[in-house]
């Protein structure tokens, strides 16, 4: 019953949306269409934990204290909290989106919490608007396959890595029919690495033990 009630909640998140329809130019995959302000309720779910193991996914990435992380495709900010208590005070979460909503919904998180490391950025759908070479980490979760722009918005992100800093993707695995995810906000390992290398990254690994997702690692040239 669970289940059911978290799809039906990503079914009408995004019904709220115009349908995109384009297909990316490498692998030839449709783009999904971007879940809008509405659907922050499929975000901040409170089954998410058990469906997601989100805290699983966090402590797979070995953040360290006074990082500068980027939660790319922020949303309402899920993610964006508990970067925040790994990098700690001493460290800089940036959390993009490109709905203002959303922005508004991360920065009443952020101030009930008292949390002053976070700062958000509204980029667009060309580019994140982070700063360049700043970045230890950047995540994207649930995000890359709804890019509208996706090589250029990649090509620019990619300026906003340290020289040896990570690209994480969390995406739900195409390969498991099981995972209850409309399958244009799916991916495989193998579309997400074809498509990224002919971006400019290098394919680092793939980080299991996730229910229904991937986490995908890559590196800069």
């Amino acid at each position: 019953m669970d289940r059911m009630r978290s799809v039906l909640m990503l079914v009408l998140a995004m019904g709220t949306v115009v349908m995109a329809q384009s297909r990316h130019p490498v692998t030839g995959r449709v783009i999904a269409p971007v879940m809008s302000v509405e659907g922050h309720r499929w975000l901040d779910r409170s089954e998410r934990e058990a469906e997601e193991e989100p805290t699983k996914a966090i402590e797979a990435l070995a953040i360290r204290p006074g990082m500068v992380v980027a939660d790319v495709g922020a949303g309402s900010g899920y993610y964006t909290m508990r970067l925040a208590v790994k990098v700690g005070p001493s460290g800089r979460v940036f959390a993009t989106d490109v709905q203002r909503g959303m922005l508004d919904l991360i920065e009443r998180r952020v101030a009930a919490a008292s949390v002053r490391h976070v700062t958000t950025i509204l980029g667009s759908a060309e580019d994140p608007g982070l700063p360049a070479g700043a970045l230890d980490l950047i995540l994207m979760v649930d995000v890359y396959h709804e890019l509208e722009s996706p090589q250029t918005f990649m090509r620019r992100l990619r300026t906003a890595l340290k020289p040896d800093g990570r690209l994480v993707l969390l995406e739900f695995r195409k390969e498991d029919p099981k995972v209850p995810i409309r399958q244009e906000h799916k991916m495989t390992v193998d579309e997400v690495r074809r498509e990224l290398t002919a971006d400019g990254y290098v394919f680092d690994r793939v980080i299991g033990g996730l229910p229904w997702q991937h986490i995908l690692v890559f590196t800069v040239k």
